[in-house]
């Protein structure tokens, strides 16, 4: 047996409403909608990783999603211009990341990051 994907599945009464947090601002693809269940991600680019965290690093709550992106600070800048209220950073960590955490349309704490 071998898994070939971890997806993360969120409640959401209103399953469209991730449509300008995940696609208009990060870029991610409408993969699949069936109305009740919309799930976005990259044809491209595909792994597999799950993380168990009791903090966030740098003493930070622990983020519910983290995505990693090729420009922090243009998904940044594009998260500030949509509205969405950034709670954390950017910030350069010791771990060699550059991240910041905003909130999603259903309150989920996102860790948004690069690797340096």
């Amino acid at each position: 047996m071998k898994v070939k994907r971890i997806v993360s599945n969120i409640q959401a009464h209103d399953p469209q409403a991730a449509k300008r947090f995940y696609q208009d601002v990060l870029g991610l693809d409408l993969l699949m909608d069936h109305g009740w269940i919309a799930t976005y991600g990259s044809a491209e680019e595909m792994s597999i990783q799950i993380s168990f965290a009791t903090e966030g690093g740098s003493h930070t709550p622990v983020p519910e999603l983290s995505i990693e992106v090729d420009d922090v600070d243009a998904a940044h800048e594009r998260m500030r211009e949509a509205g969405f209220a950034i709670e954390y950073g950017p910030a350069d960590e010791p771990w060699g990341v550059r991240r910041f955490y905003v909130r999603d349309p259903f309150g989920k704490l996102v860790n948004i990051l690069a690797h340096r």
